[in-house]
């Protein structure tokens, strides 16, 4: 494949745009190479200014559950923008999307929409802040739940520490009221919560996302949740990436746990730029203008990403099979891929969950964050760049989940899984 425009349009960007990129991870530095720049995306494929066509296994980093263009949700945009881009003022299709939000999430009976999931864990948090009266928080190692202050901190030396910040910009003051535990550990937690009697929530990925695909155990779960019974603790749900990708409901369809808060975002905007947060009504309501917390945003329910996320999830809760499928397709390529590279001497771990998928370059089963970094990411990095050239396009990170879309059918998959068998004989 020739990249020449690329190459020049990511010099061009990298003058005026820091990394020449809005977002870290496009700029392609763990896995190396020039990042693509896209033109168009056409169902399950992209096509790069270079004319290069690419099967995508990124959909956006997940909004686009029903693939690139969808022409339900199109028209809903079309239609929804000649009346106008933005109003700052209520709206019915807000009410509408909220309503289907609530009858599908058993733990939320309100939702405010915001406008991307670092804004909905960030309101949350400070929501359960607001109702408990309390200032710590506890959140995972290897969980992100965006990119504001209270988020950004690294562990110490010990298995469970305060956070210090992650990030120049991060005030020390405001990152110590973090602490951290280990996924998939209850004995973290509890480590948390004999460190501290002023802990408001616990937020968690009940299927974490962004250390790759590594799903949280039933029983931790259930653990979790008498944990924050115990001590006055809400639990969050952070299903920015789950919610609407692991089944209609998210994580929430595959476990019994039902959590205070959920995060939602992704799916629900259908492509457009958005986040919700909800749950039990006696919460909620402590949001202005009810309630004392305040909280507001010019465009949020913008009436544009409304449309788009109520066309996607319509279309998805009409579909009964829909996840099903999802879930072969997922299941049908990570499967081959790890049997071809099995064939090749490779260990590599697998996962799925509804329409999202993982793959580590390791030998053993990965449950937390210390795990994932056992991985091989100098062999991701040159399967990533190999399949790329090939055209097939992964997410750019061993520590990123995949997705499948209603586009991506199984030609796709087993193109897909024949070249990585090349490649897997070429590492």
């Amino acid at each position: 494949m020739k990249h020449t425009k690329s190459i020049a349009a990511y010099e061009a960007a990298k003058r005026v745009i820091p990394g020449g990129v809005d977002s870290p991870v496009r700029a392609f530095k763990s896995v190396g190479g020039t990042p693509p720049f896209i033109e168009r995306g056409d169902g399950g494929y992209l096509f790069d200014i270079d004319g290069n066509r690419y099967v995508d296994y990124v959909q956006s980093w997940g909004p686009l559950i029903l693939g690139h263009c969808d022409p339900t949700v199109e028209a809903a945009v079309f239609e929804t923008a000649r009346r106008g881009l933005s109003f700052g003022a209520p709206t019915t299709l807000e009410t509408e999307l909220a309503e289907e939000i609530v009858s599908l999430f058993e733990a939320v009976e309100k939702v405010r929409f915001v406008n991307s999931g670092t804004e909905a864990v960030m309101s949350a948090i400070r929501l359960a802040r607001g109702y408990t009266g309390r200032d710590d928080i506890v959140k995972f190692k290897g969980c992100y739940h965006g990119h504001s202050d209270s988020l950004l901190v690294q562990a110490g030396s010990g298995a469970t520490t305060f956070g210090s910040p992650n990030s120049p910009g991060v005030p020390a003051d405001f990152a110590k009221h973090t602490l951290l535990a280990d996924y998939n550990n209850i004995e973290s937690v509890k480590a948390c919560f004999e460190a501290s009697d002023n802990i408001a929530c616990v937020v968690i990925e009940p299927i974490a996302g962004n250390m790759g695909l590594v799903p949280a155990e039933e029983s931790f779960l259930q653990e979790l949740r008498a944990l924050c019974d115990t001590h006055g603790a809400l639990l969050i749900f952070d299903e920015v990436m789950s919610g609407f990708r692991a089944s209609l409901t998210g994580a929430q369809g595959l476990t019994s746990v039902r959590p205070d808060l959920v995060t939602l975002g992704k799916v629900i905007g259908g492509g457009m730029p958005v986040g919700a947060f909800g749950g039990r009504a006696e919460i909620m309501d402590k949001l202005s203008p009810d309630g004392p917390v305040y909280q507001a945003g010019t465009l949020s329910g913008n009436p544009v990403a409304m449309a788009a996320g109520l066309a996607t999830v319509r279309q998805l809760r009409a579909d009964g099979a829909v996840y099903e499928i999802l879930q072969m397709r997922a299941e049908r390529l990570v499967n081959g891929l790890k049997a071809a590279a099995e064939e090749n001497g490779i260990a590599l771990q697998v996962d799925v969950r509804g329409s999202m998928f993982g793959f580590f370059f390791n030998d053993k089963p990965v449950k937390n964050f210390d795990d994932a970094l056992a991985s091989d990411t100098e062999r991701f990095a040159a399967f990533h760049r190999a399949m790329l050239d090939r055209g097939f396009y992964f997410a750019c990170s061993q520590f990123e989940t995949g997705f499948i879309s209603t586009k991506t059918n199984d030609a796709m998959i087993d193109e897909t899984i024949r070249n990585a068998k090349e490649v897997f004989g070429a590492l």
